[in-house]
């Protein structure tokens, strides 16, 4: 049986990230849609920027984290100008997994929730074995 690697990260680490909508946010600048609003795509990115952040001050060097896996509901639609704020929180960590609990909300208002997946590699093998495939 293979032994778990041991990781820097415990659950419960959380973070925060926001985003004021602007043009280059909605559907129609990120090709997701046809309407002015903040593009699921944005909400995307804006949730992983959250989990990312919930790691970085405990990185191993030479590290990173890629995601894996998304789960995301998008539930509102933010128009130009309003401020949206994401909040990750690792809910479990197994081995080189790291599963987070996203949020995105609006106001007071959930815009997005989901879970989002990421693995911890190594930044260096990771590239080169990405440059091989291509």
């Amino acid at each position: 049986m293979q032994e778990q690697p041991e990781t820097p990260f415990v659950s419960g680490l959380t973070a925060r990230v926001e985003l004021t909508v602007t043009d280059a946010d909605t559907a129609q600048a990120v090709g997701s849609g046809d309407v002015p609003v903040l593009g699921t795509p944005r909400v995307l990115a804006l949730a992983e920027a959250a989990t990312v952040a919930a790691t970085a001050t405990r990185m191993p060097p030479g590290s990173t984290t890629v995601g894996v896996r998304v789960e995301l509901e998008h539930r509102t639609a933010t128009p130009v100008g309003r401020t949206v704020v994401a909040r990750a929180r690792l809910a479990k960590v197994d081995g080189w997994r790291l599963l987070f609990e996203v949020t995105v909300t609006d106001g007071d208002e959930v815009a997005a929730e989901g879970r989002i997946e990421r693995m911890l590699v190594d930044r260096q093998r990771f590239v080169e074995r990405a440059s091989r495939a291509s």
